[in-house]
């Protein structure tokens, strides 16, 4: 086997192992997050009462604590509260709600770039072996 063919190869491969594993994280994290039955209240800014399953609505759910979290605490964060206010407690929470919707997002956003790519790679090592027939076609026709 030639240098192309092995690289054509590697690239088809890597490109679907990369659609695979996207598709796969995409498809667990929006599961986890659909155990978790979160929907949206009435008053988000944004997809008002639908379930917390996806990148976007992630994203309103986390916006949404903030916006509720900033008018009990006056526009304050939990870093600027005082250590014996009381709601600084509910401020920390909201932090870490916030915090793993926020990384769900980005984990939507890395099985999203990761399945680009495998595509991409798949793409490039199609052309690759295109590439290597019509070279060996044009070279077999200029030996006859």
């Amino acid at each position: 086997m030639n240098n192309r063919k092995l690289a054509s190869l590697g690239a088809i491969s890597l490109g679907v192992l990369l659609i695979v594993a996207s598709i796969g994280t995409w498809v667990l994290v929006s599961s986890t997050l659909s155990d978790q039955n979160i929907t949206l209240s009435e008053d988000a800014t944004c997809l008002g009462g639908s379930e917390v399953n996806g990148p976007f609505s992630a994203y309103c759910q986390a916006q949404t604590i903030d916006r509720n979290v900033r008018e009990i605490t006056g526009g304050l964060t939990y870093a600027e509260l005082d250590r014996d206010d009381e709601r600084r407690a509910t401020a920390q929470n909201a932090s870490f709600l916030q915090a793993s919707l926020f990384t769900s997002v980005l984990s939507f956003g890395v099985a999203a770039m990761a399945f680009g790519m495998g595509v991409i790679f798949v793409l490039i090592g199609l052309g690759m072996r295109d590439v290597g027939e019509n070279l060996a076609r044009v070279q077999g026709g200029a030996k006859g």
